[in-house]
């Protein structure tokens, strides 16, 4: 399509997406189908091709999963429309995020807040070992990398609870090693 749309028409998408942002309970894939009834069916902006390339290509690539609004948006309606659409779908969810942090910093000390971040601590840290051990069992199972792993597995453990060492960084360390062939 381009980037060839009336003030109307960057409008409407605008006001799709923040709609949209509303309803995307488990994120924003949760609304592709919408997303290609609007664009593909509705207005006729992208291919039903189209479309599906643009997911792919954005799923296939490093980042966040978002990135496919951005996607579909540059595709439809150029970088504007990649603007708008990624306001669009980050505009409601980013302000209440930002109005239940500041709620809960402002209440810290009731005994509800308390509960729940005292419930959400063991439960975060699971999801996050859960999540760790998934994608380490391909490279654990692999005899040719199980040591390595193992042990840049603890390595990180023990500088994440010894040091003052920002994960960003052990994150560029296990990827270097990683490019080496080290693990």
């Amino acid at each position: 399509m381009g980037d060839t749309l009336s003030a109307a028409q960057y409008a409407d998408l605008f006001l799709r997406y923040l709609l949209l942002s509303l309803l995307s309970i488990g994120g924003a894939i949760t609304t592709a189908p919408e997303m290609h009834r609007y664009l593909v069916g509705q207005q006729g902006w992208l291919s039903d091709s189209q479309f599906t390339s643009s997911i792919a290509l954005a799923q296939a690539a490093p980042g966040p999963n978002i990135l496919f609004v951005a996607v579909l948006g540059w595709n439809a309606a150029g970088p504007l429309g990649a603007l708008i659409t990624m306001l669009g779908i980050m505009l409601p969810s980013t302000t209440l995020v930002l109005a239940a942090t500041r709620w809960a910093r402002e209440n810290k000390q009731t005994l509800g807040v308390r509960a729940f971040t005292a419930g959400m601590a063991p439960l975060t840290l699971g999801l996050l070992l859960a999540t760790g051990w998934l994608l380490a069992v391909p490279y654990v199972s692999d005899p040719g990398h199980r040591w390595a792993t193992l042990a840049l597995m603890a390595l990180t453990v023990a500088l994440v609870l010894k040091t003052r060492i920002g994960l960003v960084w052990l994150v560029l360390g296990g990827g270097v090693l990683g490019a080496l062939g080290v693990v």
